[in-house]
């Protein structure tokens, strides 16, 4: 049965996409002294993509509204947590937050990969995962989300 006026097919009522970033994973990608202060360098790569969070603009293929973001923390990263106010995974629920944030922070107390699939399975609607880990982009998929790299991120860092 169809929705009444092609509302599912027009996405209303549905939440707006999520991209969730592999952290270590973009920061590695770019040559710029990250290995120094990897935390720092998480802070730096976070205050860019809030800049480009509250531009409001959309930046996804086939979306009109602009995307959520979850930056995943792992290892040396993880002291960054404070400074921008994280959550650990689990801290919330996934499927029903409220109000949504435009640039989620969450610390994986563990593999930063497995948190990263768990979000991809459990955030609604749509999902993008950033990596260029090969293992992870194949959990990622298997898990419901597209896969993007992170130059495409870096890109619209640069435009920004």
């Amino acid at each position: 049965m169809r929705s009444a006026y092609g509302a599912k097919e027009n996405g209303i009522g549905q939440p707006p996409a999520t991209i969730v970033v592999d952290v270590a994973n973009v920061m590695g990608s770019r040559p710029d002294g990250w290995w120094r202060d990897r935390a720092g360098a998480a802070e730096r790569l976070h205050a860019q993509i809030a800049a480009l969070a509250a531009s409001g603009h959309p930046i996804l293929p086939d979306e009109t509204d602009p995307p959520g973001f979850v930056l995943v923390l792992e290892g040396a990263a993880r002291a960054a947590a404070a400074r921008i106010g994280a959550t650990a995974i689990g801290d919330a629920p996934i499927g029903n937050e409220a109000p949504r944030v435009a640039v989620r922070v969450v610390q994986a107390h563990g593999s930063g990969d497995d948190a990263i699939v768990a979000l991809a399975r459990e955030l609604p609607g749509r999902r993008f995962v950033v990596t260029a880990d090969r293992e992870l982009r194949r959990r990622s998929v298997a898990a419901g989300a597209a896969v993007l790299g992170p130059g495409w991120l870096l890109g619209l860092l640069r435009e920004h």
